[in-house]
C-alpha cells in the first residue's frame, strides 16, 4: 500500500484544485489503476455532512470497507480522499488507525488536502507516506501555463491573445482549460477581440493587484482591475485594502529605519511585503497621503451613505486620484 499526501494553500482557488486532482490521476495511473478501481471519497465542509452509524459521517463511510478488506476479488484498487482539511479531529483519528493497520498491499491511498490536516493522520503521512505540494497560482504563473497549453495544442494565438484569457480568468487554469477546448473548434488564428468577445466572465480579483497597479501610477489597469474585483467583491472590502496601503505609506515615510518601520508593522525581517513599501517612502510626498487620506474618508462617507449607483464612479475616482498622488 502507497500512501501519497498533495497539499495546495487553504486559499487555493479552482486552477490549484485541478493540479491536485490531476496530480491524484497521475498517480493512479502510474499504479496502472484506472477510473473505476478508484473510490473517491469527498470530505463534506465543517458543520455539514450526515451523521453516520459511527464516529465517520455518513459521506466518509465508503473508505471504511476498502481500507479493511480490500476488493472482493483480489484486485488492486484506489482511495481518493478529496478535501482531507475537513475531516474532524475523531474522523482524522479513524482513518489514521484504518490505513495504518491495513495490511493489504494493493490499496494506493491519495489524500487531497488544501489545508491542514488533522495532527495524528498528518503525523502518518510523515511516517509511512510522500508527499508533494501545489502552489499557489498568480497570473504569471498561469500566462506561463497558457504559454505552455498553446504549444501543447497546436494553436495559433495573435499577440494579446493569451494575456486577454488570463484578464478573462485570472489564475483559474481549470476555467482556461474549458476555454482552449473551445477555441480548438474555432480553428485558425486566435486574437485578442475574439476572447474578450467570445468569453464574458471575470475572475476573482485579489485587491492587492489593484493597489499595485495604483503603485505604479497606471490608471488603466487600476481601473480594469477594480473593474472586475466588484464582480464579486464589496466596495467596502477595496477601501479597507486602500486604508491600508495608506497606513503602510505613512508609517513607511514616518519611520526613521527599516527595522523601525517592520517592529511598527508587526513583521518579521523574513517578511517581504513591508518592502515595496520601504522602497518607495521617498516617492509619495507627505501632502498626497494628507490628500489620500481625505479622499479615502470621503469615498467611505458616500460607500456607506449614498445609492449604489454613485458606488462605482466614486470608487473610479478614488482610484484615479490615488495613481496620480502614489505614482
Amino acid at each position: 500500500m502507497s500512501l501519497l499526501l498533495i497539499t495546495a494553500p487553504s486559499n487555493a482557488g479552482p486552477g490549484e484544485r485541478q493540479q491536485m486532482l490531476d496530480g491524484a490521476a497521475a498517480h493512479f495511473a502510474r499504479a496502472g489503476l484506472d477510473r473505476a478501481q478508484v473510490v473517491r471519497v469527498d470530505v463534506p465542509g465543517r458543520g455539514a455532512g450526515e451523521d453516520g452509524e459511527g464516529t465517520l459521517r455518513a459521506e466518509l463511510e465508503s473508505a471504511i470497507p476498502l481500507l479493511q478488506s480490500g476488493s472482493l476479488f483480489g484486485e488492486a484498487q484506489g482511495l481518493e480522499l478529496v478535501d482531507a482539511q475537513n475531516l474532524q479531529v475523531s474522523e482524522g483519528e479513524v482513518l489514521t488507525e484504518l490505513i495504518e493497520t491495513a495490511n493489504l498491499s494493493d490499496i494506493e491511498v491519495v489524500i487531497l488536502a488544501a489545508g491542514a490536516l488533522p495532527r495524528q493522520l498528518s503525523a502518518l503521512v510523515k511516517r509511512l507516506g510522500t508527499s508533494q505540494s501545489v502552489k499557489k497560482m498568480w497570473e504569471r504563473q498561469a500566462l506561463q501555463w497558457v504559454d505552455a497549453e498553446v504549444r501543447d495544442r497546436g494553436l495559433t494565438f495573435d499577440k494579446g491573445a493569451e494575456k486577454a484569457l488570463v484578464q478573462k480568468f485570472g489564475s483559474d487554469t481549470a476555467a482556461m482549460g474549458q476555454a482552449l477546448d473551445q477555441l480548438e473548434q474555432v480553428g485558425g488564428k486566435i486574437t485578442k477581440e475574439m476572447v474578450l468577445d467570445r468569453f464574458k466572465n471575470r475572475p476573482d480579483e485579489p485587491t492587492f493587484l489593484i493597489t499595485d497597479a495604483i503603485s505604479k501610477g497606471d490608471v488603466g489597469e487600476a481601473l480594469r482591475r477594480l473593474s472586475d474585483f466588484l464582480v464579486h467583491g464589496h466596495p467596502l472590502v477595496y477601501l479597507a485594502a486602500v486604508e491600508s496601503d495608506l497606513k503602510k505609506r505613512a508609517l513607511a515615510a514616518a519611520a526613521p529605519d527599516e527595522p523601525t518601520f517592520r517592529q511598527w508593522l508587526g513583521a518579521t525581517t523574513a517578511d517581504r511585503g513591508p518592502v515595496r513599501f520601504w522602497n518607495q517612502r521617498g516617492r509619495v510626498r507627505e501632502s498626497s497621503l494628507r490628500r489620500a487620506q481625505e479622499a479615502l474618508v470621503r469615498a467611505d462617507r458616500v460607500i456607506k451613505s449614498q445609492p449604489e449607483e454613485v458606488h462605482r464612479v466614486t470608487l473610479e475616482r478614488l482610484t484615479v486620484a490615488l495613481c496620480r498622488w502614489y505614482g
